[in-house]
């Protein structure tokens, strides 16, 4: 029997050199592929690459950073609590990192708003807090399926994803994805056809073939599905139609809640009161993975280790998500929020005005925005330009069809300002090119 010699690798300095990604990372990576730069540094609303180039940041990490790169009093707490030997994992032990968390969450999130739920911590991602409230409303009802929407992204597992509408996300599954009804969410057929009477009917009507969900799950603005916003009214009926019905109303506020829209929840517009909630993303306010489900306590009903996860007491997230809460305790910070999401509109809805020749609409709420183009191909090209120009913004829709636009949620307008121009710029050389290439052909 003969051995393989080892094989020696030199160890390589961080550098802009792509080629260890290409030769040992899975294919199935994505941003990197629109940003191919190698980051080493963070601040704020801004990155720098290993060159030293600056970039402006409108990613938020897909909706994880809200409050910035790397926040200093956030950093601090974290640095605090390491070098105190704090324990970081922890299963679902009893720690003073988590029991400091609940009591702030408590405090400064649910008592002002005088909500009763409990906190259930599930896996540290979105999925897996979706997977739980599934199982929930599943338990308590008795009943199997689940109504999703038109344009809805829940996750990638399993049973988050047969609730998720995108076809190229689905087909990967491998497997068939059940359970899942899909009704149309607002404006998806149309600005004359009421999709909440077309739901209704479905429900009421013993000859529709549509059996009595155990839950409506619904995002309020659609931060995959093309930044499609519900409007209070029609997230006032859904919920409506859910309680006389019996049916749990799920809200997914993973992207879009933790002040994304300007409230810490984004259904408070609304005036309603969720079943169950599901937050991860900016949570932990520092990127640190965590994710949890609120619950009426009445719907509190799954039994110990029903649905558990090794990584569910990542007691760092506690530290810095507790860290973060303290902004919300200042009455300041929501209205501050508000006013950067002014402003970002403001701008937005003047590049709508500038290229209007292009179709371009100003979507979604707050300070997750995204803008449309006659040409469904046209946010691709812009995004592309505004890496070139030293700026980070992605795409969204089934077809990646609008230009998505996330700032960190404290990123003032005077810091705004110079990511939006380089938008701008971005947009007409975007479109610029695609006219030279329509004359060329």
């Amino acid at each position: 029997m003969t051995t393989a010699e080892p094989v020696t690798v030199e160890p390589a300095a961080p550098g802009s050199d792509t080629a260890v990604f290409d030769e040992l990372e899975s294919a199935v990576r994505t941003y990197c592929r629109r940003f191919p730069a190698v980051f080493t540094r963070a601040s704020g609303h801004r990155m720098w690459d290993a060159d030293g180039r600056e970039y402006i940041d409108f990613l938020s990490g897909a909706g994880a950073l809200n409050y910035g790169h790397n926040p200093p009093e956030v950093r601090a707490a974290l640095i605090d609590y390491l070098l105190a030997d704090g324990p970081v994992h922890g299963l679902d032990l009893h720690t003073g990192a988590k029991a400091a968390f609940l009591h702030r969450f408590r405090e400064v999130v649910l008592a002002p708003r005088g909500l009763d739920h409990r906190v259930q911590f599930t896996g540290p991602t979105g999925t897996n807090a979706v997977e739980a409230a599934f199982k929930t409303a599943r338990r308590v009802t008795g009943r199997t399926d689940i109504v999703a929407f038109t344009g809805g992204f829940h996750g990638l597992s399993l049973g988050a994803l047969a609730a998720s509408a995108t076809s190229f996300k689905r087909g990967a599954a491998g497997v068939p994805l059940g359970h899942v009804t899909r009704m149309p969410y607002e404006g998806y057929a149309g600005d004359g056809v009421d999709t909440i009477d077309y739901l209704t009917r479905l429900l009421d009507d013993p000859g529709s073939g549509i059996d009595l969900p155990a839950a409506f799950v619904v995002e309020t603005v659609q931060g995959e599905g093309g930044l499609t916003a519900a409007s209070a009214p029609w997230l006032r009926r859904l919920a409506e139609v859910a309680r006389e019905r019996g049916i749990l109303l799920i809200v997914d506020d993973i992207q879009a809640g933790c002040g994304r829209t300007g409230t810490f929840f984004s259904f408070e517009e609304a005036g309603i009161v969720p079943d169950l909630i599901c937050l991860s993303k900016s949570i932990s306010g520092f990127g640190l993975p965590m994710a949890l489900v609120l619950v009426r306590p009445e719907f509190d009903q799954l039994g110990p280790g029903e649905h558990s996860g090794t990584f569910r007491g990542n007691n760092l997230a506690f530290v810095s998500a507790t860290a973060c809460l303290d902004r919300w305790a200042e009455p300041e910070f929501a209205a501050r929020v508000r006013r950067n999401a002014a402003a970002l509109e403001a701008r937005l809805d003047e590049l709508a005005a500038e290229f209007a020749h292009l179709g371009c609409t100003v979507l979604g709420r707050g300070l997750i925005r995204g803008l449309g183009f006659t040409d469904p191909a046209l946010a691709d090209r812009v995004s592309r330009a505004a890496f070139t120009r030293g700026l980070l913004v992605e795409t969204s829709g089934a077809r990646g069809q609008v230009l998505k636009i996330m700032p960190p949620i404290v990123t003032e307008a005077e810091e705004l300002a110079p990511g939006l121009a380089l938008l701008a710029d971005a947009i007409a050389s975007a479109a610029q090119d695609d006219v030279s290439e329509g004359d060329l052909a």
